[in-house]
């Protein structure tokens, strides 16, 4: 085996890289992952410890770890919040009013929301009518006259 992995250094990396990831992706899992990453580099710094055993011990402090986090966030749940569909452009148009952009013929149109323009599909209508947003799937919406 190489010597580096027998080294702290590893350990260092591998929590380093563990804590960028998590930033990168949603949830909170990789975030208790370094925490064990972390504790195993301080454990192998100041104790010689084979490497089977190092992984053997970032497995269990892994799993504490996120029993940890666990019981936290059962303690802490979420707050809601006041801008439940912040992030959910979709969901924030169901309900609102347009006028079509282009005629709606054969199910599908056009709908301008702010500078975008949004694939509508719907009963037939001309250019101009209002419509309320009643869906929206994949980039499209599903829109019904005023």
């Amino acid at each position: 085996m190489d010597s580096w992995m027998h080294s702290p250094w590893f350990w260092w990396g591998m929590a380093l890289a563990l804590f960028a990831a998590e930033a990168l992706l949603p949830g909170a899992f990789l975030l208790w992952l370094g925490f064990a990453a972390t504790a195993t580099a301080l454990l192998v710094l100041v104790l010689p410890i084979s490497l089977p055993a190092q992984w053997f011990l970032f497995g269990v402090l892994g799993l504490v770890a996120m029993a940890v986090g666990w019981k936290l966030r059962q303690r802490n749940p979420p707050q809601p919040t006041d801008h439940p569909l912040l992030n959910q452009r979709g969901a924030q148009l169901v309900g609102q009013i347009y006028a079509l952009d282009s005629a709606i013929v054969d199910g599908r149109g056009r709908l301008k929301i702010g500078d975008a323009f949004w694939r509508a599909e719907g009963a037939d209508l001309p250019v101009g009518t209002k419509v309320r947003v009643v869906k929206v799937d994949s980039g499209v919406v599903r829109v019904e006259a005023v």
